[in-house]
């Protein structure tokens, strides 16, 4: 009698296809969050896996900032029409032009105006749930997450009020207005994504490799020079060889050196590493109350 075991990342790729044909089964208007960094191309294929040879039966979605990377959005539009799927991307921009988001006086980050665009974009679809990359080892707060996160009616997240998955048994039942956040990759760590990107041959963004860009020091991190983020007199730029781990806005995204051209090589690099994944973001150089606190108002 012969016996299959699956390895590491057979096993989180099954958990994740489940997660998914889960979503698909329980929700009537879901959506899969997709902004062409590597969490999301990973989710993306999951869901090829989970659904061909039919159609994903989902949009894409996307909140675009109007700080993201070109290199990103370029990404993002070419990879949903090279698979043939509906992209449906809302800014941050529109959001301010109906006043549906107030930007803060002084306050260049639009991190909390994704919150209002977001939540306008689940009343606009109806959406009762939403696909995302969050993965626990990335941030304190995120850690407190369930594979499917209930957000009450008004797109607000409660950590201490989450329903129980035991047996891998989710409750998808949500009210109109409410909506749940899933996470399928939620186990996942960078290095377990890395390798499914090199297992599955996909393709990122350049940006993830290393590139000649020019970067000024700033708060103990080097970040990419940008009319969105204005220089200070002492200020110093210089070209350096860099790549990012993780992508955010333009002005937050910080750079790291690296020599790294290849997967194999960012591979590598991360099992090395003694700096987290969002050490790197300048967004997230704040308390984990703080972020907690933008998630509970809805941020993702």
């Amino acid at each position: 009698m012969s016996s299959y075991h699956l390895d590491h990342l057979q096993y989180l790729e099954s958990e994740a296809i489940h997660v998914l044909r889960e979503v698909a089964a329980e929700f009537e208007g879901p959506a899969l969050l997709f902004s062409g960094g590597k969490d999301s191309i990973c989710l993306l294929r999951l869901a090829e896996k989970a659904f061909r040879p039919s159609e994903i039966p989902m949009p894409l979605l996307n909140v675009d900032t109007g700080h993201h990377f070109p290199e990103l959005n370029e990404f993002r539009d070419r990879r949903a029409q090279q698979i043939g799927a509906k992209l449906i991307v809302r800014k941050v921009e529109d959001a301010i032009a109906k006043g549906t988001a107030i930007p803060k006086p002084g306050v260049i980050s639009r991190n909390e105006l994704q919150i209002p665009t977001l939540l306008g974009a689940i009343e606009e679809f109806h959406f009762d749930c939403l696909i995302g990359g969050t993965r626990r080892d990335e941030e304190k707060s995120r850690a407190k997450e369930r594979f499917f996160s209930f957000r009450d009616g008004f797109g607000q997240w409660d950590p201490k009020n989450q329903r129980p998955e035991i047996w891998n048994l989710y409750n998808g039942h949500v009210n109109p207005g409410e909506n749940i956040r899933a996470f399928p990759i939620l186990n996942w760590t960078e290095l377990d994504v890395w390798e499914y990107i090199r297992k599955e041959k996909l393709e990122v963004p350049t940006i993830y490799f290393s590139h000649m860009r020019k970067c000024f020091r700033r708060n103990g991190q080097w970040l990419p020079v940008t009319e969105l983020l204005p220089l200070k007199p002492n200020d110093q730029v210089k070209e350096l060889v860099v790549r990012v781990r993780t992508i955010g806005d333009i002005i937050s995204t910080g750079m790291v050196e690296s020599r790294a051209d290849s997967v194999d090589d960012i591979i590598a690099e991360i099992a090395a590493a003694r700096v987290t994944e969002r050490g790197s973001r300048a967004d997230d150089k704040t308390s984990e109350a703080a972020m907690e606190d933008r998630k509970k108002a809805g941020y993702f």
